[in-house]
């Protein structure tokens, strides 16, 4: 299970039940070969330490404050899973990005999609930068993409500490070179949050 992108900032990977898929900027979602590459992809073994279900969802920020509780510390990481049927999704999607592009300036320009009484999943991880990261693929597997708000009643809350961590960096030229000292922090917020 878990979450990313592929190379060029194309579109928004989900992995749910060990399938790898790719959410376009078109809207499109495709299972990917395995030659596919990614710049960044955070994955886990998801067996949850804790589930709950809730009753009603009124929005991502109750979403989130509920899995504040089962968190146990901010010391650690934490996968996330939620299924069930949603009143309403609202998620985006990266559109492919020349290289060297800034992730702000590249997140400025994301369609966006809006799913309403759409079954599906929901998988990501709770870390101390930026916080909640969640994606969305439907049940059929047809519509995904980075979350940007939700609603739902009878979601299953599911929930894992991680605690042990493999790190794979790139060693290509432009990684070796690149400034990487300055505070992410307020880009990612911009990056990933829902737009007002």
């Amino acid at each position: 299970m878990g979450l990313g992108t592929f190379e060029g900032l194309d579109g928004e990977m989900v992995i749910v039940d060990g399938h790898f898929f790719q959410v376009r900027s078109d809207g499109s979602v495709r299972e990917v070969p395995e030659d596919v590459l990614s710049p960044f992809a955070a994955v886990t073994a998801f067996s949850p330490d804790q589930s709950i279900v809730l009753d009603n969802c009124p929005d991502l920020s109750y979403l989130t404050s509920r899995f504040d509780v089962l968190r146990s510390s901010d010391n650690f990481f934490f996968a996330l899973r939620v299924d069930g049927t949603f009143e309403h999704i609202h998620a985006r999607a990266m559109r492919r990005t020349k290289e060297g592009v800034p992730l702000v300036q590249a997140a400025a320009v994301q369609p966006e999609f809006e799913f309403q009484t759409i079954s599906g999943t929901l998988v990501g991880f709770w870390t101390n930068v930026p916080g909640y990261h969640l994606h969305f693929i439907s049940a059929d597997r047809t519509h995904g993409g980075h979350l940007l708000q939700c609603r739902g009643t009878n979601l299953r809350l599911q929930i894992q500490r991680e605690g042990d961590y493999h790190i794979v960096l790139p060693e290509t030229g432009d990684f070796v070179k690149a400034n990487l000292r300055r505070d992410p922090t307020a880009a990612l917020a911009k990056a990933e949050r829902e737009k007002k």
